[in-house]
């Protein structure tokens, strides 16, 4: 008979199951109950909601990211339904290459992505969150004005890829989420972030479809010379909007840039430091950083017995006029590479630039394919495109408010990540196979509208669950898979890094695919569907290799983690409770 295993002290869990999003040191000492003992029940027993204690929501601070989410899904979102007919009109676009110059075009804007999002949050790590938004937001509204006026395909390309090199806030957003929830409430805020993305999907597309103005609004007997420029004026007040309430309402989250001086002072230090930094004289900063260095040097000589050398500190004028930090100071932390890069880090980026190389290779094919004449493609009007893409955005929110939570509760987050790449490939699949509006004699086909439209719905649904489920999974792996909040802005941004190498190729080789499918018949279509589905389910396969046990949230491991503590409790009988804390921890 082996010795039985003690009870388990209810009031240990307080102290050991209920961290936060990022491990800290153990406690010293097993703590008291997260709530407080009720008059007439007994101290030792267990509080019965204890182990389910939940932090509230940071509900003002997640509805001003809702906005600034929202507001940039809508802006960008409403590109899609006129691109391909906007290509059209490029003096330099012949007919039959629309599909490649979309992607062209889209290309543009991830390659200078893919340039500029780990600077972004490389730079949100050091200035703080709020100041690399507000940045981005202001300068891509310029970028919607910009690109409403544009009429050929140069224009277009530049536009596009200057708002890529201005626009890192995805990632930010996703690093400010992160920091203002811990793994207790994180699996509820971060299914909020998806649907709002999903509203995004649904008004952005709308609007691109129907502002579209063919005809001179003052002039109804002539063409409009710029029959894009009214959504793109649209998304530019939808941003504008959205840049007032980052000035008033966003605070800012990285902990050590809350000690530095209001933004708009900030500005002007920048500018102050530049001024010093161009004159003649040597800038007071400097000066200050030798005199520290050298007083960090004289105080390592008293300690070796070596005499001092003399000292120029800088005068208090000299202190006066140089301007507070730009920078918060992180030099205490400081992490190895093998703790950031280690294999779940690695394959969670790999298939993080897969599931977004899907994503917006799927985005770009679709209207492409949607507007293309038969039999290639089902000669649908971007309004229709743009309707359809709305309705299985719809769709899709119900299922992510409704569904989606309960479901990764029971499976858990890598296991959700994992579905959402398998309903890639089913998308991939099922989509050069759904019918024609009208009957087809070149192909053969003659389904009529109502199944066009039924089978639609069905492959979209499919596809959007599978990205709007797929990037809630894949939030909360990256988030959880960062050691320090001081590096999760760099974490961020490599992610987003990645994803615009993605958003990058898709758009390029599905366009290009496309257009050599219109030389294949029958069912030329195929091939790009084809190639992307492949992609997709090697990512697929690659994602069972994600194992961590730390990437779970709270809800879904509770029961995981009652048995790891049970057998930690017998095995380690005769240690102390700081070791037998930190066995459980981790």
């Amino acid at each position: 008979m082996g010795r039985s295993r003690p009870a388990i002290d209810p009031r240990r869990k307080s102290s050991t199951l209920h961290y936060h999003t990022f491990p800290t040191q153990p406690p010293a000492s097993r703590g008291r109950p997260l709530h407080p003992v009720s008059p007439g029940r007994d101290h030792q027993s267990p509080d019965p909601d204890e182990h389910h204690h939940e932090s509230p929501l940071p509900t003002r601070q997640l509805a001003v990211l809702a906005v600034i989410a929202l507001a940039e899904q809508t802006a960008l979102n409403s590109i899609s339904p006129y691109l391909p007919e906007m290509t059209k009109t490029f003096p330099e676009v012949k007919e039959g290459q629309a599909g490649l110059y979309v992607g062209v075009i889209a290309s543009s804007f991830a390659l200078a992505q893919f340039a500029t999002n780990f600077f972004w949050g490389w730079l949100s790590d050091r200035i703080g969150r709020k100041p690399v938004i507000v940045a981005g937001t202001f300068l891509t509204m310029l970028c919607f004005v910009a690109f409403g006026f544009c009429r050929t395909l140069w224009q277009a390309v530049l536009v596009q890829a200057f708002m890529g090199l201005v626009n890192g806030n995805a990632g930010v957003v996703s690093t400010c989420l992160g920091e203002i929830t811990d793994r207790s409430n994180q699996s509820r805020a971060f299914t909020y972030l998806p649907v709002v993305y999903g509203i995004g999907g649904i008004t952005g597309p709308i609007v691109g479809g129907l502002l579209v103005l063919y005809q001179n609004p003052f002039h109804k007997d002539q063409p409009n010379p710029y029959p894009y420029l009214l959504p793109n004026l649209f998304a530019a007040v939808v941003l504008a909007i959205d840049f007032v309430v980052c000035m008033v309402f966003l605070e800012e989250s990285l902990e050590e840039a809350k000690s530095l001086p209001p933004l708009g002072k900030r500005v002007e230090n920048l500018f102050a430091w530049l001024w010093q930094f161009s004159t003649s004289s040597r800038p007071t900063y400097l000066r200050r950083l030798v005199n520290k260095n050298k007083r960090r040097h004289s105080r390592s000589s008293r300690l070796e017995g070596v005499p001092e050398e003399d000292e120029d500190p800088v005068s208090d004028a000299d202190s006066d006029s140089s301007p507070p930090a730009l920078f918060p100071d992180c030099s205490g932390e400081s992490l190895a590479k093998g703790e950031i890069c280690n294999r779940d880090t690695i394959l969670l980026l790999i298939t993080y630039f897969i599931f977004q190389l899907a994503n917006i290779s799927y985005n770009s094919l679709y209207p492409i394919f949607a507007e293309e004449l038969p039999p290639t493609g089902r000669d649908l009007s971007p309004e229709a495109v743009g309707l359809s893409l709305g309705f299985a955005g719809g769709v899709t929110i119900l299922f992510q408010i409704g569904i989606y939570g309960k479901l990764r509760e029971k499976i858990g987050n890598k296991m959700t990540y994992r579905v959402s790449l398998a309903f890639f490939v089913v998308a991939f699949l099922l989509m050069p196979w759904v019918g024609y509006k009208d009957s087809n004699p070149s192909a053969g086909i003659g389904t009529g509208a109502g199944w066009l439209w039924s089978e639609l719905g069905i492959v979209l649904v499919i596809k959007t669950v599978a990205s709007v489920g797929g990037l809630t999974s894949a939030l909360l792996l990256i988030t959880n898979s960062a050691p320090n909040h001081n590096v999760l802005g760099t974490l961020n941004g490599l992610a987003q890094t990645l994803s615009a190498a993605g958003r990058a190729v898709g758009p390029f080789v599905s366009g290009a695919l496309f257009t050599a499918a219109t030389t294949i018949k029958p069912k030329g279509e195929a091939l790009a569907f084809g190639v992307f589905a492949g992609i997709s389910f090697i990512g697929f396969l690659m994602s069972f290799g994600i194992r961590g046990e730390g990437l779970e949230s709270d809800e879904w491991s509770d029961d995981e983690d009652e048995t790891d503590e049970e057998e930690a409790e017998g095995a380690n009988d005769g240690e102390s409770a700081d070791e037998r804390s930190e066995l459980i921890r981790k």
